[in-house]
């Protein structure tokens, strides 16, 4: 960039008000055309939008671009961020809601016997699994923020139907459906990180939207406290608890239906020279906004891409560990000698291991060259936890629940895997389809870690102990494969001499090139 200011001339920009009054503005082109223009597909790809944006952004001096910079990112942080993070934490208590009215008579209630639970808490993976690709078709194609909100409605209704249920078929059945509508919100968030954070900012972005299942699993302990709590009820306890978190999630949907945004493009937050500062600021990961069209050359590329085989591979190792993490915490601290009441707050903890795990090593993922490390490193409290689980004597029952609540920081390991496409594969169709089929792996995890968990090997379940312990390995494995690929590739570009960041490469992540084809690309270590 530095270069090429000598040869352009700048002009700062002195308030906010002075830029972009052309009839080009943003903002005026999505008010002129209107939903229906947006329902047509008329609008502008967002890639023509950033371009347009990052063009713009060539008038000003980039001292002053990169002091104002850092005001549009704490408004994001401040502004933006938290409504993901408030929407990842309703997503998650709504997944949790089994797991919370398993201790209060829910199986017997629905006449469950055997491995039934097993398979109704697989049910919602079954639905994230066959939805997962197609949301990432529907998100490539229409806009994210207003595609959350309405689905918060839609998802917040279904949670409540939970309540109706009164077999095993039903509970599945609802299940299924709840696990196919909230599929959306991880890759749309992760899509979204990338659209307002450069890539060394996006994985600790991450892990505080996802640090918020650790809030979500504080959250709906009390609440399933509470709810055993209570007296003179006309229904069981444990339907109170789907009733109470489905309406939470119905009232946050019209606070993210008016608020969150679909990109840089088109932010409230962000008056219309702070949009061009956005897109500037993201300019640097050279993967642009979001490209509509459909490119089947860059499917065909992922699919024989050794580097997202190995993402694909640690997102299904991830999905066994939180499979078996999510749905049998309860379970598992209940069998230590703890009764309903007490099985339900004494999780409360774990959510704290949880948020601060996320926190610190996501802080640790910004340092440059510690992505891959952070991975890695993240992994080992909950392989410590599992060895404790297996070998602390049954007497020692509070022990045993601390190396349960070290379960919890698997939340870290997860994220940073979520991040990896986000971060490392450029090409709109490309990074779609590793997406979808990433969380189609992951689901596939998820499904069939429950079924580890034999009925007879209570309280301590070594067989799933075992296996957990075995995904943790593989995940490592993985990850120390996928650093030294990444590594070796970017120093043969670096041989190359394939490097720099003039505006003519800047501008070129907005053209939807892979990050094979696009040689000025690095990938993050």
């Amino acid at each position: 960039m530095a270069d090429v200011e000598k040869s352009q001339t700048r002009v700062s920009p002195l308030i906010s008000s002075d830029v972009d009054t052309s009839e080009t503005s943003l903002g005026q082109v999505n008010h002129r055309r209107g939903w229906l223009a947006r329902l047509k597909g008329q609008v502008q790809d967002p890639d023509e939008l950033g371009k347009e944006l990052f063009a713009k952004s060539q008038q000003y001096d980039e001292a002053q671009l990169e002091r104002d910079a850092v005001r549009v990112r704490r408004k994001l942080d401040f502004i933006l961020l938290p409504l993901m993070c408030g929407t990842y934490m309703i997503s998650f208590l709504d997944k949790q809601t089994l797991n919370y009215s398993n201790a209060y008579g829910l199986q017997a209630d629905t006449n469950m016997s055997g491995d039934d639970y097993s398979w109704v808490a697989s049910a919602l993976n079954f639905g994230w699994l066959l939805a997962a690709y197609p949301w990432t078709l529907i998100l490539q194609r229409y806009p994210t923020g207003r595609l959350i909100g309405g689905m918060l409605f839609v998802w917040g209704s279904v949670c409540m139907l939970q309540a109706a249920v009164f077999d095993f078929g039903s509970f599945f059945a609802v299940r299924f459906w709840l696990g196919a509508l909230e599929a959306v919100v991880s890759p749309a968030f992760i899509l979204l990180t990338s659209m307002f954070w450069t890539s060394s900012e996006q994985s600790l972005r991450s892990s505080f939207w996802l640090a918020c299942n650790g809030f979500s699993s504080i959250l709906g302990a009390l609440l399933a406290y509470g709810a055993g709590h209570a007296e003179g009820l006309i229904i069981p306890n444990w339907k109170l608890i789907y009733l109470i978190v489905g309406c939470m999630t119905i009232v946050w949907g019209v606070v993210i239906s008016l608020y969150l945004p679909d990109g840089p493009h088109n932010a409230k937050m962000l008056s219309d020279y702070e949009k061009i500062v956005a897109v500037w600021r993201i300019s640097k990961n050279k993967v642009g906004l979001k490209h509509k069209e459909m490119r089947w050359y860059q499917v065909r590329e992922a699919a024989t891409d050794p580097r997202v085989w190995l993402i694909w591979l640690m997102g299904a190792a991830v999905g066994v560990l939180n499979g078996g993490v999510v749905n049998f915490a309860s379970a598992l601290i209940k069998g230590f000698g703890f009764n309903a009441l007490q099985a339900s707050l004494i999780q409360t903890p774990g959510g704290a291991f949880e948020i601060i795990g996320c926190i610190i090593f996501g802080y640790l993922s910004t340092l440059r060259g510690w992505l891959g490390i952070s991975i890695i490193l993240s992994s080992l409290p909950g392989m410590a936890g599992l060895i404790g689980i297996l070998t602390i004597d049954i007497r020692h029952r509070y022990a045993l629940t601390a190396m349960a609540w070290m379960q919890n920081v698997l939340g870290s390991p997860i994220i940073l895997v979520w991040s990896l496409p986000g971060i490392n594969v450029a090409g709109h169709s490309k990074r779609s389809f590793v997406l979808g089929m990433f969380f189609v792996v992951y689901c596939a995890g998820n499904i069939a870690s429950p079924h580890m968990f034999l009925g007879e090997e209570a309280p301590r379940y070594p067989t799933a102990i075992k296996g957990l312990l075995g995904a943790y390995v593989a995940l490592i494995v993985f990850a120390i494969a996928y650093i030294a690929l990444v590594w070796l590739e970017n120093k043969r570009r670096d041989r190359k001499g394939l490097h720099g960041e003039v505006v003519e490469e800047l501008a070129e992540g907005f053209e939807d090139k892979t990050d094979v084809e696009n040689k000025h690309f690095r990938y993050r270590i």
